[in-house]
């Protein structure tokens, strides 16, 4: 790989990285909070390349100076193939013998590949039921408005039930949005992923869900759902982790939001 191929892969992976990184694609790989790493990121790569491009035609024109300072025909001809070797096929190791670089050095094109044409859904109900929930208790919880419906976000939700035994929660309309997720008997939770740096480390929250229910739930269905806390809990049978319950009133389908994960 020359250098004029490798300052078109850098542009074109950090034109990608930003491009990702100025719209919500980016969220399906990393948390939001990682935004102004991304484009920093991407500009540096975008910057590499400029500067690898300038450095090319930088010795470029200095060789084509040097030759006619010297006025050598022959000479220059000579320089010419071998500034041709070096940058279409490798460099020279001194005996005027041409060595290619690796073809393997290609592959690096492959996750720009992915990255443009591949935006991979976020995990869902499926790795969700094979993973234990990751809920942890809190050393306090924020005190929550006196009046109106309570929308939480199902960890927020989860750990309140679980752990803060619903001091906030009893008596109180809530509504939760989750997507659905399955055990093998049926049952249904709502769930959430929740990240601590990446797609790679998304693990699920759980909360069981009772009462008025759609007839029919497909897995991965986003609802949002309305009711009341209630005190049951349950552990998960994949790592013993503490499930709490939500009574529903209602539930409705609803859009899948921009950022699928929770922090």
């Amino acid at each position: 790989m020359n250098r004029q191929a490798q300052a078109a892969v850098l542009l074109l992976l950090g034109a990608a990285v930003l491009r990702a990184s100025s719209t919500d694609l980016y969220l399906r790989y990393v948390k939001a909070g990682l935004r102004p790493l991304l484009l920093a990121a991407g500009v540096v790569l975008v910057a590499a390349a400029a500067a690898t491009v300038w450095y090319e035609l930088k010795a470029a024109r200095a060789a084509r100076a040097a030759r006619t300072v010297h006025g050598d025909g022959d000479h220059e001809g000579a320089a010419e193939s071998g500034h041709g070797s070096d940058s279409e096929s490798g460099h020279e190791d001194g005996h005027g013998h041409a060595h290619r670089e690796p073809r393997i050095s290609w592959l690096l094109v492959l996750p720009l590949l992915a990255l443009i044409l591949v935006a991979p859904p976020a995990p869902g109900s499926y790795s969700a039921m094979r993973a234990g929930t990751v809920l942890q208790p809190l050393p306090d919880f924020p005190e929550l408005p006196d009046h109106g419906t309570l929308r939480l976000d199902v960890s927020d939700y989860a750990g309140r039930a679980a752990f803060d035994h619903g001091r906030q929660l009893a008596g109180r309309h809530i509504e939760i949005t989750g997507f659905v997720a399955l055990d093998a008997s049926g049952a249904p939770y709502l769930t959430r992923m929740v990240l601590s740096c990446c797609a790679a480390d998304a693990q699920p929250i759980k909360v069981r869900l009772t009462g008025k229910l759609p007839p029919t739930l497909q897995p991965d269905t986003w609802l949002e759902v309305t009711g009341e806390y209630t005190s049951r809990q349950m552990k998960d049978p994949v790592n013993g982790g503490a499930i709490p319950f939500f009574k529903a009133a209602s539930a409705r389908p609803v859009k899948a939001p921009a950022d699928e994960y929770e922090n």
